[in-house]
């Protein structure tokens, strides 16, 4: 991917050090910043735990409804601080996350599924069915599959659902949980394509958290790798996927031949904190 991009375009959201505690007690994100440049695709990396999830949380401000608060540091998308606005507020700014495990309304069909992205919307049927239509080009899967019920497709159609509803309510930013997750190999490659050809051709910016460091790296502009709530490493796609830390922690491709003994060791002496 092309570092020019995150170089000249302007941040479309800047996380400024925030932190997150969960029931007035647990301090799950420690001072987490990072900006996302409008046209981007910015990856979260980390193991399961490290806090990507709380961040997506965090910017869609779907923390309250798991006790969870905000309480350091600033959200701004667009120039306009966003803590506080509703989840129906932040649609109609441009903002839809799409939920770790798809999400989809399992008793309704795939097509009443993409529908209901469009739920914000006012303006009218035609332009919601011309968007509908665009969301099976993206995803042809689905238009043969639109009668199904959700419920009984597969876990690749689902998360083809989980996106094309987000799609469906005209977002400028679409925050990523997961993709992957629970996918074949195959499944996985095809997702990540679209949504390489939606950024490309419908200018969506993308935020995704994924533990598949390999892939996600391979289809973003820019990344942040997240360990314990805090940012550890950042940098270009291609320069992170050069590194011999990021090989040898996230990867498991580093240079060398290392015993077991050696491997634990390495895996918990972290370079890029000492």
């Amino acid at each position: 991917m092309e570092a020019a991009l995150t170089d000249k375009a302007a941040p479309l959201l800047i996380v400024n050090n925030i932190e997150v505690v969960y029931d007035h007690v647990i301090l799950v994100l420690k001072g987490v910043s990072l900006e996302v440049p409008e046209g981007g695709i910015v990856a979260l990396l980390g193991a399961n735990g490290a806090g990507k999830t709380t961040t997506l949380k965090s910017i869609s401000n779907l923390l309250v409804a798991e006790r969870g608060d905000i309480t350091k540091g600033t959200i701004d998308y667009r120039g306009e601080r966003i803590q506080g606005l509703s989840a129906n507020q932040l649609v109609k700014r441009g903002i839809v996350q799409v939920m770790e495990g798809r999400r989809c309304f399992e008793h309704l069909t795939v097509e009443e599924n993409l529908m209901t992205g469009a739920f914000t919307r006012s303006d009218g049927a035609a332009s919601i069915r011309q968007d509908l239509e665009l969301v099976y080009s993206y995803f042809p899967r689905l238009k043969d599959r639109r009668t199904s019920t959700s419920g009984y497709t597969s876990g690749g159609e689902q998360q083809m659902t989980a996106v094309g509803r987000a799609l469906m309510a005209r977002p400028k930013m679409i925050l990523l949980d997961e993709p992957s997750m629970g996918l074949a190999p195959q499944l996985v490659e095809e997702i990540f394509e679209i949504v390489k050809r939606l950024n490309e051709e419908e200018e969506v910016t993308f935020l995704l958290a994924e533990q598949n460091t390999n892939m996600a790296l391979r289809y973003s502009h820019y990344g942040y790798i997240l360990e314990n709530g805090r940012v550890v490493m950042d940098g270009v796609a291609d320069t992170l996927l050069g590194n011999e830390d990021v090989k040898e922690f996230y990867l498991g491709t580093s240079r060398g031949d290392k015993s077991f003994r050696n491997m634990k060791h390495y895996r918990r002496r972290k370079r890029w904190l000492g």
